[in-house]
């Protein structure tokens, strides 16, 4: 590894500083010897870092995946090639700034950057905007020095003229080839200055006119909804300034080729930010036919100011390109997510089967109640029992309560440990629904301490399901937060918390610091957030938590790094969740998608569906019961307990293996198939649904993806509604080109078989 210059030479450790002088030694040698380039280089598995000395380029490949980008003659950052992976001895010319477009658009503007501040001429997307106590606005950023180590890249840029300087941050997967973004802002000079924007990364890709963009929009109940639209010269701009991630857009992108008609083939670049607060994704096409997107903090109502000798860090951007189209990108995510991302990754636990008492009881809940939904929940095979809310302060209903988090004594006259010991006594682990960031102004805290929300001084604060935000950016806020969890946790034997937040935010203000800082909210109750969270996880760290927020209004690679598990929508309807969570695996796992299996006629819309149908629609992600088992027959019970057990016979497939949507419904409302296959490739399991059949037309036949060809599969129904001249056995090809018929018919018919891999190969 080679150093232009590195600034940071001196905090290194002793080894390190001899190692590095070793490795700049080596350098020296071989330019020495006469070689005509000399590549620094770091391997980590299959990921390889290069930096081409003569060229001044950077190289990463990893998995199918190469990212290319040079130092130029200005010492801008710029991209070169993102895409499949190139030969090993393929090389790039030294990189040559973008001629200007007449006097209108100078190369700053053209170029397309990995990196850039507002100054000079930029017209595009800046990643960086600071304002000076001078007023000075400009900044233009050079190339300083470059860091490898390992699968890591750090390169550091530095303002023109003012000690301003910005490590941008690289971390390669090796397994997936997805690259993590960030960057780091310093103030060496000798004032604050204020941050007025600043991006984790911009994404450049090849140049060209017939892309596609898809995202993720929705509301609270009807979350997850995949959006497709060509993208167009100017600017599509993805966000949220709820103060959280939201379900109106999710911080999640993919951009194909318009005409890519197949889920798994054509090429497809993605990305994702890991923020929990207000962010903002930009997808721009500049005059030039140059598309690239921008994400990191909303910048709507932003400014952090930076005291000199501080350091600011950006949230990540995750980004990966896909030669397998929208559907690899999307398996390409979910073995990320679980192997390098989620809690205990590479091997984070399986979802148990979970049994929430919300519906049966809702606020009314006490001691007898709740053990006997326990003993009805693990009759079922049920392994996790959570009890909603309802069990602290004064809680009877959503007007009161928030924030006292002690136990009811009239609900509880006991505590919690009677209810636990019984739970226990039945084979399940206990859980149980908090709602840490909020507070009832009907509430001991709040009366208390009503200075502790989010508010402007002398302003109306307006409440949202009767509510207020308390300030989680006030370090007050956040020991009481973290401090009333880890008594709940260290008083009682619980394994699991489901973690809620029921509104948006509104009146950000911060009274408490100078005007000057209080925009600091956006980004420092999210790194509370996060600190608390990571926190109860050392402490606790056989406790497993949740993130709920009124459905799926927060979900993204932030939240996901420190929860095992989310809640995708308050609507369980099965049929409508099939396209709830269509959409919501293009950016995220099943393997932490709560789907629970819920009374039918359901809140939602009156509609009335089988209980097999609402298991097997639950049973493509991360199984949960929710209905009031108080009103089920023996025959539901029956039902159930069989349910869950092919459950747990296919849960590792559904939840670890490579999901294949081989109809979906965003496309096709009267039909939804998915596929999901083992990482060993010894099962496969296939979800069909139907909602209604027209003038005896048969269901579509499916044709299975991600098998052996050359290995024989015994198929086995779920539920006995597989063609009757379906046979036992036969290869991966005959289920991949062939197919499978299975007989739906009616309204509302599902359907499930799996494919168990029988070893020799076809026709043995």
């Amino acid at each position: 590894m080679y150093e232009r210059h590195d600034p940071s030479f001196a905090s290194l450790s002793g080894k390190r500083q001899v190692r590095r002088i070793a490795q700049i030694c080596a350098f020296t040698l071989l330019v020495f010897l006469g070689l005509k380039t000399a590549t620094a280089r770091a391997e980590t598995g299959a990921a390889t870092i290069r930096f081409d000395v003569a060229t001044r380029v950077f190289r990463i490949d990893a998995a199918d995946t190469s990212y290319v980008f040079g130092v130029n003659e200005n010492q801008q950052l710029q991209s070169l090639y993102w895409g499949k992976r190139l030969g090993a001895n393929d090389s790039f010319p030294t990189a040559k700034a973008m001629p200007e477009s007449a006097a209108f658009d100078p190369p700053i503007t053209t170029t397309p950057h990995e990196f850039v501040g507002w100054g000079v001429g930029l017209y595009v997307e800046p990643d960086l905007k600071i304002t000076f106590p001078d007023g000075n606005r400009d900044l233009v950023l050079k190339y300083v020095s470059h860091r490898i180590d390992g699968n890591q890249l750090d390169i550091v840029m530095k303002d023109i003229s003012r000690e301003v300087y910005v490590t941008l941050q690289y971390q390669v997967d090796a397994e997936t080839g997805i690259l993590r973004r960030s960057a780091e802002i310093e103030n060496r000079t000798d004032a604050p200055f204020t941050i007025e924007q600043v991006e984790a990364a911009t994404w450049n890709l090849p140049r060209g006119t017939d892309y596609r963009l898809r995202y993720l929009t929705g509301r609270w109940a009807a979350e997850w909804n995949v959006q497709e639209q060509p993208v167009h010269p100017g600017k599509t701009v993805l966000e949220s300034r709820r103060g959280t991630t939201g379900a109106q857009n999710n911080p999640w992108f993919a951009i194909d080729h318009v005409g890519d008609s197949d889920q798994d083939s054509g090429e497809a670049w993605f990305g994702a930010l890991g923020w929990s607060g207000s962010w903002q994704l930009a997808v721009e096409q500049d005059q030039l036919q140059q598309v690239r997107v921008t994400g990191g903090f909303n910048p709507f109502d932003f400014g952090y100011r930076l005291q000199k000798g501080e350091h600011f860090q950006t949230p990540y951007f995750y980004g990966g390109y896909s030669s397998h189209g929208i559907g690899g990108a999307s398996r390409m995510m979910h073995r990320f997510e679980i192997d390098s991302l989620l809690p205990h990754a590479p091997t984070p636990k399986l979802r148990p089967v979970l049994y929430n008492s919300w519906e049966a009881t809702e606020f009314r809940v006490d001691e007898a109640g709740q053990m006997a939904l326990a003993e009805k929940a693990a009759s079922l095979g049920v392994e996790r029992f959570v009890m909603d809310d309802g069990w602290f302060g004064q809680r009877k209903d959503d007007h009161a309560g928030l924030g006292d988090w002690y136990v009811n004594p009239q609900k509880f006259p006991h505590g919690l440990k009677p209810l636990i010991d019984k739970v226990h006594s039945l084979g399940m682990d206990f859980g149980l629904w908090v709602e840490p960031e909020m507070v009832n102004p009907n509430s001991d805290l709040y009366r208390k301490h009503p200075d502790w929300v989010l508010n402007f001084s002398g302003r109306p604060r307006s409440e949202g399901r009767n509510q207020l935000v308390l300030n989680l950016a006030r370090p007050d806020v956040r020991a009481y937060v973290y401090g009333f969890l880890d008594k709940l946790l260290n008083e009682n034997d619980i394994a699991f918390l489901k973690w809620d937040y029921n509104r948006n935010w509104s009146e950000p203000g911060w009274p408490a610091v100078a005007p000057e800082d209080q925009k600091k909210v956006y980004v420092d109750f999210i790194r509370n957030l996060y600190s608390i969270l990571a926190e109860l996880r050392a402490k606790h760290p056989n406790v497993e938590i949740e993130s709920c927020s009124g459905g799926g209004s927060r979900v993204d690679l932030g939240i996901m790094k420190l929860t095992d598990e989310v809640w995708p929508s308050d609507n369980t309807d099965a049929y409508d969740r099939l396209l709830i969570q269509d959409g919501f695996t293009y950016a995220y796992t099943p393997g932490i998608m709560m789907a629970w299996v819920t009374d039918s006629p359901t809140w939602v819309n009156n509609r009335t569906l089988s209980l097999e149908y609402r298991f097997l629609s639950s049973m493509q992600g991360s199984l949960g019961i929710g209905a009031n088992l108080n009103k089920w027959t023996p025959d539901d019970f029956a039902t159930a307990k069989k349910m869950v057990a092919q459950y747990k016979s296919i849960r590792e497939t559904v939840q670890r293996g490579s999901l294949y949507r081989l109809i979906t419904p965003e496309n096709n409302s009267e039909q939804s198939v998915t596929e999901s296959v083992s990482r060993d490739g010894k099962q496969a399991v296939a979800f069909a649904f139907l909602h209604s059949s027209r003038e005896r037309y048969p269901f579509p036949r499916i044709y299975l993806r991600g098998l052996d060809a050359n290995a024989n599969y015994r198929i086995a129904p779920l539920d006995g509604k597989l063609a009757k001249d379906t046979p036992a056995s036969a290869s991966g090809a005959y289920w991949m080109h062939r197919g499978v018929d299975v007989e739906l018919r009616g309204d509302f018919q599902a359907a499930a078989f799996t494919l168990e891999r029988t070893g020799g190969a076809a026709g043995n």
